[in-house]
Order: C-alpha cells, then structure tokens, then sequence
C-alpha cells in the first residue's frame, strides 16, 4: 500500500506471552490498595518527618528557657497542692475526733443526767406512796392502784396500733379531714386518744402505751411526727395493754364509738391494729405521781380525809 508502513506480526509464542502477562491482572485495584495501604499524602508527611525529626521540642534557647520554666511552674503547683492536702488532712481528722468526742461526752453528760432524774423520780415517788400509806387508810391499795403509784397484773386485753404500710396522701372526707399529719397512714396523737378513752370507757381499770403507766393527769399529744405520752416520745407500733375482764373489755371497746373509729381507720387508711385477750397482763407503776390539787381538812383522819380532801392523785 502506498508506503504505508506495516505492522509487524507478533511472533512470539503463546508461552511467551503468557509468562510476561501478570496472574493477578485482573484484581489491579485490589492488589494497587494492598501494595499502597497509605496514600501519597500521607507517604509524603511520614518522609518529611523522617528527614525533619519526630521530635516536636522547640530548638531555640527560649522556645527551651519557656518550656523549662513551665514545667518548674507545674511542679512548683502540684508539689505546693501535696503539701497543703498533706497538712489539711491531719487537721482534718483532729477536727473530726474533737466533733466524736463532744458528742460522747455531751452524750455521757445526759444519760448522767437522765439517771439522775430518775433517781429523783423515783424518791418523790416514794415519798408520794408513804404519804398515801399514811393518810390512806384502808383504802391505800385503792388509791395507789387508782393513782397508778405500784405496778398491777392480771387479765385483760393488748391492743396493738401500727401506721399503715404504704400510706397515701390525702383523702377525702372521714375522721382524718381535719389538719394534723400530712400523711394519712399515720397514726395520729387523737387516735391514740381515743383508742385509750374507749378503753377506760369500756371498763379497763389500768393501761399503759408503751410500757408507759396512764394516769388519770397523763396526756397524750403531738410534737412534730411524734406522738408523746407524758412528754416521752414513742414509737409505732404502739401497744396498748388494759387490765381488766378480758372478753367483756375487748368486745365492750370494739362496739364502743372510739372501736368503730379504729375500724374506719383500719378500712379506710390502712391503719394496722389488732385486739387480742390475755389472761394475765403486766403494768409497771407510773414514773412520776403528780398532785395538782390538795389541802389539808383539819379535823379529820383516815377515811373522812380522803372523802374531803377533794380533789387529789
């Protein structure tokens, strides 16, 4: 053709050619990603650091004063911070123990007082129960089981009174409408007052809440959330003991108004109680005997004193 240069035929064998061509040539993408894992960028900075340095450390003499000082700066502040915890600390604990052994010491201070008191009340009380004796007459064991003056046992009924398990707030209508504890599953000072009234109502001749002697002066109120029974605070469940005929007591104080009170309680604000008969119950005498009211009658003795005095405990 026309001086037209022609190819030239491939003449090399088929094995030739098969031994230059690569056996992997068909995955190239995935074999150029295994053999450069990195990127060029990225090759590029890890040879600059290599002819640079890894070491990121200012070479000047000040970039080097500066970084000196900093690191004195920061020792001097850490090492002055250890020092100062080191001193707070003992300072600390001193503080601490003094506040631990105040509070033993004023602790001591009143149990002290406390048995004190006790002696005390339990002199008076004795004095208390001589001049009954002595002015008494027959009627001494009377008035020393009327005044609360010895302990007393026999038959009769415990009447155990708890707050409810899950009290709820509030509520609507009742005997718990009026202000008092927030928390109407409590057991309020009123209620205690008329469970022990229902009880004397009912026929009881003794009782007690808590092991705590009523009297015919003692008083049943509330300080805060606790219910105080002559200014001794309890606490729930509150266990009521009354001497007296065991059946008749129980069933007189659970048809009486004050029983059926405790009832809607117990249905309507999940107030705990329960009345059980015993055969014999035991009261301690009261700790304290107080006289509002007395005047000597002059003239009389025995008997006719006791009729005349007039009021008197």
């Amino acid at each position: 053709m026309c001086g037209m240069p022609q190819p030239q035929p491939d003449r090399s064998s088929p094995a030739t050619g098969a031994a230059q061509r690569r056996p992997d040539a068909s995955m190239f993408l995935l074999t150029n990603v295994m053999e450069h894992a990195l990127d060029d960028g990225y090759a590029e900075a890890a040879a600059r650091r290599g002819q640079v340095g890894t070491s990121r450390l200012p070479t000047s003499l000040s970039g080097r004063l500066g970084l000196a000082a900093g690191l004195v700066l920061a020792a001097v502040v850490v090492t002055v911070g250890a020092a100062q915890a080191h001193r707070a600390a003992p300072t600390e604990a001193r503080e601490r123990q003094k506040l631990i052994d105040r509070v033993q010491a004023e602790t001591r201070s009143a149990d002290g007082l406390q048995a004190s008191v006790d002696s005390l009340r339990d002199s008076v009380s004795a004095e208390q129960r001589a001049a009954l004796q002595n002015h008494g007459g027959d009627n001494t064991a009377q008035l020393e089981l009327l005044a609360g003056a010895t302990p007393v046992h026999g038959p009769g009924v415990k009447l155990v009174v708890d707050d409810a398990k899950e009290a709820a707030q509030g509520g609507t209508g009742g005997p718990r409408e009026s202000s008092g504890f927030s928390d109407t599953g409590r057991v309020r000072d009123r209620d205690m007052q008329r469970v022990v009234n229902g009880l004397w109502a009912s026929g009881a001749e003794a009782i007690s809440v808590n092991g705590q002697r009523l009297t015919a002066l003692s008083a049943i109120r509330a300080a805060g959330d606790a219910i105080l029974v002559d200014n001794r605070p309890l606490v729930p469940p509150y266990t009521v003991l009354a001497i007296g005929d065991g059946e008749k007591l129980s069933t007189a104080f659970q048809d009486s108004a004050d029983g059926q009170y405790l009832h809607v309680l117990q249905e309507n604000y999940g107030i705990r109680a329960s009345v059980t008969v015993e055969k014999d119950v035991r009261l301690p005498a009261a700790p304290s005997l107080i006289v509002r009211y007395a005047r000597p009658v002059p003239g009389g003795s025995g008997q006719a004193d006791t009729a005349a005095t007039g009021k008197g405990s």
